[in-house]
């Protein structure tokens, strides 16, 4: 493992340490190869975390393969590679207790220990003394510094445990400290603490104890990013925390919305330089190799964290962006966007129409035809918020006072045949108007959706070779309030991609074939006004 010079001179006197791919790990839904963990570090790295908190190794054969290949595969920058494990067993040695021996041999740097604090857990978990659990702390402390490993211990249950018994868990801090412990951290285990509460327990430990005090804090209350904030209030310099809040039952302190408070609001440094534009892209990035969509509505990095959509809030964000804006977007590698809906004002689709390429030139009159369309339209059932590309074809529309047509349609139908052996055949005919020429064209599909695709993409292709790049990649497909039972509106949502870039489409009807084709109609216009085509009438 390579630690270059970039790393070895990181400010040490305030930590980030990240620890979602051990705490991470244990969400559900989570389920890490060893790849996707070296890719997470790499991430994590690139981010510029302080240090990577990679497994338990020697408790499980993947963890163990993780510690081998980060040492020939990666060259950390800023982040220092760190094993996790427990102390040693009641009544044995920490020179040869097989797990600690895993420790040393992982090759990491640092080495966290997870201790217990609290006296019931030492008596009914490891069924042992509290005397003996102090010196198991002790003893195992001493023979990692002993071996030159740096050290950190996790009192776990900390908070829970000085409740119950605030000489000893103090005591266990004092212990991990006086036998070379870099930093003791104060674990919310539980997650049950609420922020008053964590101010007033890492102040009274600080200051009885004199150690390096650090937070790890569950967020089964929803406080963990303010717990972890309050406690650096109270003079804790380490904050351990997971990407995207991952953890075990609902999770952990939140990584990103914890160090841009530290750099935005408290003015600290935790960051090498740029990197904190890049926190955006961090976010995303690790929640694609977790396998999980990206929380729109997430601070700061969420598609949503600065999305603006009533009338009022637009008209100020025109005047000043942070009327409405707690800080700018792109700090944190975000962007601010407008969502037209029912709620829009003549603001809100002027800047829509500003971020869209389409300049308005101060119509009002066009501005408000937009307004009372989109208003009209979203009674009906559409929705613009998530379908970019069919507001800036209603919007060119208007602009240009005509429809922007690339194809006249003049019928489609969609069969779907029920045979004997239980199978189903789709297959879709449409009849279309480009260019002057009449054309119809039959596909096949696995549905009566992917049939229409098809046969619309015969059509077209040979008069528009640029569809040939499109793709569908989402078709969600929503019901909306109905009158009689079966006979509802619904709402289809299409997401296309030309390869360079996705956009959504909107289609409403009363059934869903017909709602499928509105969009797909869309998807297709959109492609070729993204593409530079010319329309055709």
């Amino acid at each position: 493992m390579t630690e270059t010079r970039e790393s070895s001179e990181l400010d040490d006197s305030f930590h980030v340490f990240d620890t979602t791919l051990r705490d991470g790990a244990q969400r559900e839904g989570i389920n890490l190869t060893v790849a996707d963990k070296l890719a997470i570090a790499r991430h994590l790295d690139d981010f510029g975390v302080g240090f990577i908190e990679g497994g338990w190794p020697g408790a499980n054969p993947r963890d163990t393969e993780f510690f081998a290949r980060a040492q020939q595969e990666i060259e950390f920058r800023h982040a220092r590679l760190v094993a996790f494990g427990a102390t040693r067993r009641p009544g044995a040695k920490a020179a040869e207790d097989p797990q600690v021996r895993a420790l040393l041999e992982s090759g990491a740097p640092v080495i966290t220990l997870v201790a217990k604090s609290h006296d019931r857990h030492v008596e009914l978990a490891l069924r042992t003394t509290l005397d003996e659990n102090l010196e198991m702390i002790r003893d195992t402390v001493s023979h990692l510094r002993a071996a030159g490993r740096r050290v950190f211990v996790d009192c776990e249950h900390f908070f829970d445990g000085y409740r119950a018994n605030a000489q000893y868990a103090t005591s266990v801090v004092r212990t991990a400290a006086e036998a070379g412990a870099d930093v003791v951290i104060l674990c919310d285990t539980n997650g049950g603490m609420l922020p008053a509460q964590v101010h007033a327990v890492v102040s009274t430990v600080r200051t009885d104890t004199g150690a390096r005090l650090g937070i790890h804090a569950q967020d089964d209350t929803g406080c963990a990013v303010a717990n972890t904030l309050a406690a650096v209030d109270a003079g804790a310099s380490h904050v351990q925390c997971t990407a995207n809040g991952y953890g075990e039952r609902v999770g952990n302190a939140n990584l990103f919305p914890v160090v841009a408070a530290l750099e935005l609001k408290y003015g600290r440094k935790v960051l090498p330089e740029g990197r904190l534009r890049d926190m955006t892209r961090i976010s995303h990035a690790i929640a694609e190799v977790v396998n999980l969509t990206p929380s729109t509505h997430q601070p700061y990095v969420g598609v949503s964290a600065f999305a603006h959509k009533a009338g009022l809030h637009a008209s100020a964000i025109k005047v000043d962006p942070d009327l409405y804006q707690h800080i700018d977007p792109e700090l944190v590698g975000n962007t601010m966007r407008m969502l037209v809906s029912d709620m829009a004002g003549r603001a809100s689709v002027e800047l829509k129409g500003k971020e869209l390429g389409v300049d308005l030139g101060g119509d009002r009159e066009l501005v408000g035809r937009v307004v009372e369309r989109v208003k009209e339209r979203e009674l009906r059932g559409y929705t613009y918020e998530a379908a970019d590309a069919s507001f800036e074809l209603l919007l060119r529309e208007e602009v240009a006072g005509k429809p922007l047509r690339y194809f006249r349609t003049e019928s489609w139908r969609a069969i779907t045949e029920d045979r004997p052996d239980g199978t189903h055949a789709n297959e879709a005919t449409v009849k279309l108007w480009a260019k002057g020429e009449r054309i119809v064209a039959t596909a096949e599909g696995n549905g009566p959706v992917n049939a229409l695709d098809r046969a619309l993409r015969v059509a077209l292709e040979r008069i528009y070779p640029e569809l040939a790049a499109l793709g569908l990649v989402d078709y969600k497909v929503r019901i909306l309030e109905g009158r009689h039972g079966t006979q509802s509106t619904t709402r289809v949502l299409i997401s296309t991609s030309d390869g360079k870039g996705e956009w959504s489409t909107v289609g409403v009807a009363d059934n869903v074939i017909a709602a499928s084709w509105q969009a797909l109609e869309d998807a297709y216009a959109y492609g070729l006004l993204r593409a530079g085509v010319e329309p055709a009438e």
